[in-house]
């Protein structure tokens, strides 16, 4: 690890312990009261959130806010790329679905989607493709995310793929395009926000729904009440919010933030800082292996002798989280974790450890998750790229012995 990437995580460290001091009334720049765990600027169900942007609204979560295994909606980070309709109708709300290689068109009311096809429970994670940009070195543009866009709420709705099966898919299909009620910043009505997409394999998964609900409620206005895609272990940015049209296409789909290098990353390591053409960029799908402590909070004064007990969550794209490990002693031995299985496919699975601390003094608590494939997540900032996607680098949090 290099001094930049060290410091730079020292840094970020520092920014979320600040946050959350105990006992007095502090805000980090953007972030929670300790006291309240409300953030200015953001609804006041939302509670442990760090404010990013406020045009389009994004914030995500501290860490010691994503411990339970499904995330409460107060807790569930913030993506949005324009304006959330206002006023919404759920009873006048329709889907759409039709294309090229779709073999019919067809639409949908909400009760029709009730009505018609099986309904089905998943708890799927959703984490932003952007999330640890704000550790690349060089730094690059966009939301600066920390560790916390990312969370596994339990959803209600149908599989997608049995609405596919209703319209019926034909051979020629190769990706399933989605298009959304939010407004664009420039108020554009014509103009799309973010319209992306999953090829057509992915859309016929079982991780991959149409959802009204989320965690037995509706889904929260920000979240993309009335409806909204979940792609269990691709990057948020599939899964669309405020669903209005699904497009069966016979090609790659073309929306916004579909091309360029939005939600892409280069084809071949480039170096830190180099400048890569857009043909020489491919989509991110499947998410990296990843994991974060979600207890104790970082900046920890623990006495000595006396057992920690750690504890996170492990996740990865459309692969299975094998193990996590941790170390106390900055990578030099590694502790097996008790590693729950997951609730379903495309759920994050929680671990747990008990550490020893036998000498006072400066100590940092690193964890590594393993997947069935034997990808292990680097110690290091893994490879740049030049909007800052698929950081999983290994989470770390200090811990003052005394």
């Amino acid at each position: 690890m290099t001094q930049q990437e060290f410091s730079r995580r020292r840094v970020m460290q520092a920014a979320l312990a600040l946050s959350v001091a105990g006992g007095v009334e502090l805000v980090a720049p953007g972030g929670a009261s300790a006291a309240s765990g409300q953030t200015p600027g953001l609804p006041p169900d939302k509670v442990g959130l760090r404010l990013l942007n406020d045009r389009p609204l994004n914030a995500e979560t501290l860490p010691q806010y994503l411990d339970a295994n499904i995330t409460p909606a107060a807790h569930l980070f913030v993506r949005n790329n324009g304006l959330p309709p206002q006023d919404v109708d759920a009873h006048a709300w329709t889907l759409r679905v039709d294309g090229e290689a779709a073999r019919s068109a067809r639409t949908y009311t909400l009760s029709d989607l009730r009505r018609r096809f099986t309904p089905i429970g998943r708890q799927l994670t959703l984490e932003c493709g952007g999330n640890g940009r704000m550790e690349f070195e060089p730094g690059v543009p966009g939301n600066q995310w920390s560790l916390g866009a990312v969370g596994c709420p339990s959803w209600q709705g149908i599989r997608l793929a049995d609405v596919l099966d209703d319209v019926g898919v034909g051979p020629d299909a190769v990706y399933l395009g989605y298009h959304s009620a939010d407004t664009h910043l420039s108020g554009d009505a014509e103009k799309d926000v973010i319209s992306r997409g999953i090829p057509i394999h992915k859309a016929l998964a079982d991780d991959v729904m149409l959802a009204w609900g989320m965690n037995d409620q509706a889904l929260p206005p920000l979240h993309g009440y009335p409806l909204r895609l979940v792609v269990g272990g691709w990057p948020g940015s599939t899964s669309g919010k405020w669903l209005t049209r699904l497009r069966i296409r016979d090609r790659v789909h073309d929306g916004a933030k579909m091309g360029g290098k939005s939600y892409r990353v280069p084809r071949y390591p480039v170096a830190p800082g180099a400048s890569v053409l857009d043909e020489d960029m491919q989509i991110i799908e499947a998410m990296p292996i990843k994991s974060l402590i979600t207890s104790p909070a970082t900046a920890l004064q623990h006495r000595v002798s006396s057992p920690l007990k750690v504890n996170g969550h492990a996740w990865v794209g459309d692969a299975t989280v094998a193990r996590v490990d941790v170390s106390q002693d900055f990578g030099a031995t590694w502790q097996a974790t008790d590693l729950d299985a997951p609730a379903n496919h495309g759920a994050w699975q929680q671990w747990r450890a008990m550490l020893r601390f036998e000498q006072p003094g400066y100590y940092e608590v690193w964890a590594r998750a393993t997947d069935n494939h034997g990808r292990a997540q680097p110690m290091v900032i893994p490879g740049w790229n030049p909007k800052g996607y698929l950081n999983n680098a290994c989470h770390r949090i200090a811990v003052h012995v005394v």
